[in-house]
């Protein structure tokens, strides 16, 4: 279970209500630009694939996404799995572990630089300063949430999370994906707000119970839902949800 020991004490006013105890989010069109995976990281890691895997098969890590893209489609080449799925932007476990490896060398490298909304950072830092707890759920692995994260122009932000969720916890378009995370987080589903772009993300997440807030950035020409609170950024979340807001 996640450790919440860094929360603030709960307001001793008994007519303050606090309605959010947690935020959970998505991270592709919600606080980073759709463009900045799909244009840099998606490319990027397609175009090393092969090679990577050739030189890091051996390693636990590949060998075991190799195995599991072995098991999902056993008469193909594990490799051109991968890159089929690349191209296809499918959710795959194997595949989300290639890349999150391969995008680990190019931060390292200083071939990438997280690009974020200006909101994001600021937001997000505030929120936690002021005891909030943070989350991450993406499709993308534990390790590649990790290096966006870790690699951004305003440095480090890693630090702000008290845990990252990936596929290995269930589909994002699965109700009980989400009931699974609060329980690992340990708060009752009501508690959490969860953040993103996508409508089926948010109706699963709202099928768990939690309190759910569509991030439409007109960047990424993000169609409004008619089922989920909306808000263009998150300062607009702050004002919905009455979260901490910088001044």
């Amino acid at each position: 279970m996640v450790d919440l020991t860094d929360r603030q004490p709960e307001e001793t006013d008994l007519t303050v209500t606090r309605q959010v105890e947690a935020v959970l989010i998505d991270i592709e069109g919600t606080v980073t630009p759709i463009s900045a995976v799909r244009d840099v990281l998606f490319p990027y890691a397609r175009s090393r694939l092969r090679d990577y895997v050739a030189a890091h098969r051996s390693e636990p890590e590949v060998a075991e996404a190799l195995a599991q893209a072995r098991a999902l489609e056993p008469e193909a080449d594990p490799v051109a799995s991968l890159q089929r799925w690349s191209d296809l932007d499918e959710k795959v476990t194997p595949l989300k572990t290639i890349q999150g490896l391969i995008w680990r060398e190019g931060y390292a490298a200083g071939d990438l630089v997280a690009e974020f909304y200006q909101d994001a950072p600021e937001c997000l830092a505030f929120w936690k300063r002021e005891g909030l707890p943070l989350f991450v759920y993406s499709s993308g692995s534990e390790e590649a949430q990790r290096g966006i994260f870790g690699h951004t122009q305003e440095g480090d932000l890693t630090g702000l999370f008290g845990g990252f969720f990936d596929t290995r916890i269930g589909p994002k378009r699965d109700a009980a994906s989400y009931t699974a995370i609060a329980g690992e987080i340990g708060l009752p589903t009501g508690l959490v707000l969860f953040l993103s772009d996508i409508e089926a993300e948010l109706d699963a997440a709202a099928a768990a119970g939690f309190r759910t807030c569509q991030v439409v950035r007109e960047e990424d020409g993000t169609m409004p839902s008619t089922r989920h609170p909306v808000a263009g950024n998150l300062h607009e979340v702050s004002r919905l949800f009455t979260l901490p807001q910088p001044a």
